[in-house]
C-alpha cells in the first residue's frame, strides 16, 4: 500500500511537469515556444494606432541624395520612383487637429486630440490644401512640413461640397516647397500614380499604383456630389486625406479623398478630387473664404416626386427678382400659393436641388442663363443674369 501511494505521488508530480513518460510532451512544449516567437500570419498582423507612433520626423533624404554609384544598384523605374518621392515630399505635411470637449463630470472644457490627416504646400504665402473632413470640428490645427517643423494653423476657407480645405500658416519661405500642379485633362486609365501621405499616423509614407477608372462620382460633406473624381489602386488608409495624387512627372492631378472599404483600411479602391477642381475651387477659399459660384437669388424647395423646384423666396433686387421671377406667396389663411416653379436651366432639365448645383457649377456670375419654369400649368423660358454669392 506505501509503495502504490508513492507511484501515486510521483505519477501526479510527473504530470505537473508535463514530462509523464510520453516522448511527445517536450517536443509539444518546443512547438509552442517556436510558434508564439514566430510571427503571426500575414492577415493577423494588427498595427495598433491607440498612440500617434512616435518615429522622428524630418528624416527624409535630401534630393538628390542617390549618388551615381548607388543608382547602379536600382533599376530605372526604381530610381524614377525613389527621385520623385524626394522631390515631392518637402512638400507634403502632416496635419493634426484638436477640438473642445467639456467634461461630463465637472463640466470643465479641456482641450483633445480630434484627428489626423494630410495636405500639402500651395503656394510660398504658407497656404495649405487639405480635406475638409480632416479639420471638421476641429478647434485647432497644427501643420507638421516635410523638415520635421511644426505651425499653429488658421482656417483660411473651407468648400463642403468639395471636401476641400485651405489653411495658412506663417513659415519662413525657405521652408515652404510648393508642390509642381499639373492638369486632370489627358489622364488615362493604366498610367502610374503615386500617393504620398501620412496613413495611421506614419508620415511620410509612399504607395503607388495605376488610375483604376475615371469619372466616378462620390458624395460631399454638404450632400452634393463630386464628380469626375479618379480611382486609382495605390493604397490609400485613414491619415491619406488631404495628401496628393502625383503623375509620373511628380506633378499633382488629384487630392487623396475616401476609400472603398469593407474593413476601413485599403482595398485597393481609392479616390482623388481631380485637381481641375482644386485649381478652380483653391483661389476663391484664399481670396473670399468659400467659392465663388453663380446665383439666381432665389431659394428653391424640392417639390414631391421630382416635380421641380418651387421658387420659394427671392432676393430683392437679386437676379431673379430683375428678371420678373414669381415667387410663393402666403395668403390670409397661411395657405401657400405657388409661383414659378424650376424645371430646367438652359433646357437640361432641373428637378432636384443636387441636379440644381450641378447644372449651375457649370456657369460664372454674370453669365445669362434661360430658367425653365412652369408658370400657369405650362412652361416658359427666362433670360436671367446670374449674381454671385459673394458680393
Amino acid at each position: 500500500m506505501k509503495n502504490f501511494l508513492v507511484s501515486f505521488v510521483i505519477v501526479l508530480v510527473a504530470f505537473g511537469a508535463g514530462v509523464y513518460l510520453s516522448p511527445f510532451a517536450t517536443a509539444f512544449a518546443a512547438e509552442n515556444k517556436s510558434y508564439a516567437q514566430a510571427e503571426a500570419p500575414p492577415e493577423m498582423q494588427v498595427v495598433n494606432n491607440t498612440e500617434t507612433p512616435t518615429m522622428p520626423r524630418g528624416t527624409t533624404p535630401e534630393v538628390g541624395s542617390v549618388t551615381e554609384a548607388e543608382a547602379s544598384a536600382y533599376t530605372p523605374a526604381e530610381l524614377h520612383t525613389i527621385r520623385l518621392f524626394e522631390e515631392a515630399s518637402p512638400s507634403v505635411c502632416y496635419i493634426t487637429t484638436k477640438a473642445l470637449r467639456r467634461s461630463f463630470w465637472s463640466y470643465d472644457v479641456t482641450e483633445v486630440p480630434n484627428g489626423s490627416g494630410s495636405g500639402f504646400v500651395w503656394d510660398k504665402d504658407g497656404h495649405i490644401i487639405t480635406n475638409y473632413h480632416v479639420i471638421e470640428k476641429a478647434t485647432k490645427a497644427i501643420v507638421t512640413l516635410g523638415n520635421g517643423e511644426s505651425y499653429e494653423a488658421d482656417l483660411v476657407g473651407v468648400a463642403k461640397e468639395k471636401d476641400l480645405a485651405v489653411l495658412k500658416i506663417n513659415a519662413p519661405t525657405r521652408e515652404l516647397n510648393p508642390i509642381p500642379v499639373g492638369s486632370s485633362e489627358g489622364i488615362r486609365v493604366g498610367q502610374a500614380v503615386y500617393a504620398i501621405g501620412n496613413p495611421f499616423g506614419l508620415d511620410q509614407t509612399l504607395t503607388t499604383g495605376v488610375v483604376s477608372a475615371l469619372g466616378r462620382e462620390i458624395n460631399s460633406r454638404a450632400g452634393v456630389p463630386i464628380q469626375g473624381v479618379i480611382q486609382c489602386d495605390a493604397a490609400i488608409n485613414p491619415g491619406n486625406s488631404g495628401g496628393p495624387l502625383l503623375d509620373s512627372k511628380g506633378e499633382l492631378i488629384g487630392v487623396n479623398t475616401a476609400i472603398y472599404s469593407p474593413s476601413g483600411a485599403s482595398a485597393g479602391i481609392g479616390f482623388s478630387i481631380p485637381v481641375d477642381v482644386v485649381s478652380y475651387v483653391v483661389p476663391d477659399l484664399i481670396r473670399y473664404g468659400e467659392i465663388r459660384r453663380a446665383t439666381v437669388g432665389a431659394e428653391l424647395h424640392p417639390l414631391r416626386r421630382d416635380r421641380g423646384l418651387l421658387i420659394h423666396s427671392i432676393r430683392q433686387g437679386g437676379p431673379a427678382d430683375r428678371a420678373g421671377i414669381i415667387g410663393a406667396t402666403q395668403d390670409q389663411r397661411g395657405n401657400i400659393r405657388y409661383g414659378d416653379i424650376l424645371v430646367g436651366i438652359n433646357g437640361i432639365p432641373v428637378k432636384t436641388t443636387t441636379e440644381y448645383f450641378l447644372e449651375m457649377e457649370k456657369f460664372q456670375p454674370g453669365e445669362t442663363v434661360t430658367l425653365n419654369v412652369i408658370r400657369e400649368d405650362r412652361e416658359v423660358g427666362i433670360p436671367v443674369r446670374l449674381g454671385s454669392t459673394v458680393e
